[in-house]
């Protein structure tokens, strides 16, 4: 049984991401050459495993931010160009190590990295890209902008670990799985965001505008990733559908469909999620016990909920094209399930 995911308010625009590369093509073509050079190295493995992930296609949401969010407070500089990699390679030593953990085949549609090189190559390259952006880092000179990307990274790691204590727990509450991904995804939009006005010498209350809007841009894409795992398709997701379900992931869709669902549709999950009986039929029992109970529309409305939030962070700032542009990928995000 097909699912599909849709929002039914018509008052949604389906926005775009495309003001924001056009905004930014300039400093992003920077970005790229930048990235290419610092994945570089004399071990040969490691431009291999970092080019495979870096060149498969991802839009590069959270440089581009940081690219916007910088020139939006008239930033003319060079800095916002490594900070922007320095998030890009955070984001890609993520993938890396996600991909690990969760034991992932597929990335945006082409084999991981850990499947080709190995679990062991595929952490390592992580680590090494993470030290290469907290080199750039310490070249741009800020030490606000510093702290904030590092204190990203730790927020990260404590994501990572917090998803895997809750890994397969089906009791877990939707508050705690919010915490879990405001870690795991938010607090890199959030840093991404806020090092723009940072860098650009803005005040402190714009400083606290982008930190929000990043934050709830990211709760927003995440909750919308986690719908369409079970709504989607691969192309829109940059992975296999159904892929949480098939790792045994607890994703917001199935915290709701569990609470919401019969002491024997309870043990259905149990089977699936703990016990590892997710074929391809218990896929689509899942798809339909989460399109009775209303988990996906109403895991679409809370990431609405923070768009939301994200649209009201900015809305005391200045008009600007990087401000019109920004407000674009809050719908754009929360439009992939369309």
């Amino acid at each position: 049984m097909g699912v599909v995911v849709s929002l039914d308010d018509k008052k949604n625009s389906t926005g775009s991401v495309q003001p924001l590369i056009d905004l930014t093509g300039a400093d992003m073509a920077r970005v790229n050459e930048l990235i290419l050079s610092k994945a570089g190295s004399d071990v040969e493995m490691i431009p291999e495993v970092a080019n495979h992930l870096i060149s498969s296609g991802g839009k590069r949401l959270r440089p581009m931010i940081t690219l916007a969010a910088a020139r939006m407070f008239g930033y003319h500089g060079d800095g916002h160009v490594k900070l922007a990699t320095s998030v890009e390679f955070m984001h890609t030593a993520t993938l890396l190590h996600d991909d690990v953990v969760d034991e992932s085949d597929l990335r945006r549609g082409k084999r991981t990295a850990r499947m080709i090189w190995g679990n062991q190559a595929s952490v390592l390259v992580g680590d090494f890209l993470l030290g290469q952006a907290f080199k750039m880092m310490v070249d741009v000179g800020s030490l606000d902008a510093l702290d904030v990307l590092a204190t990203s990274a730790s927020v990260i790691a404590e994501g990572e670990v917090m998803q895997l204590a809750a890994a397969k727990n089906l009791e877990t509450t939707e508050d705690e799985y919010l915490a879990v991904i405001k870690a795991k995804t938010a607090a890199l939009f959030s840093a991404a965001a806020e090092v723009g006005p940072i860098i650009a010498s803005a005040s402190r209350t714009d400083r606290q505008a982008l930190r929000s809007y990043g934050l709830n841009l990211g709760l927003a894409f995440q909750l919308v990733d986690d719908a369409l795992d079970y709504g989607g398709n691969a192309k829109d997701l940059g992975k296999n559908t159904g892929d949480d379900f098939r790792e045994g992931k607890i994703t917001l869709p199935v915290v709701l469909t569990y609470r919401r669902g019969t002491p024997e549709e309870r043990l259905f999950w149990k089977e699936a999620l703990e016990n590892g009986a997710n074929d391809d039929k218990g896929l689509e029992k899942a798809k339909g016990l989460m399109t009775r109970y209303g988990a996906l529309s109403d895991t679409i409305q809370r990431a609405r909920h923070f768009g939301g939030i994200a649209r009201d962070a900015l809305a005391p700032l200045d008009q600007s094209p990087q401000k019109d542009a920004l407000l674009e990928v809050i719908d754009f995000c929360i439009s992939r399930v369309n």
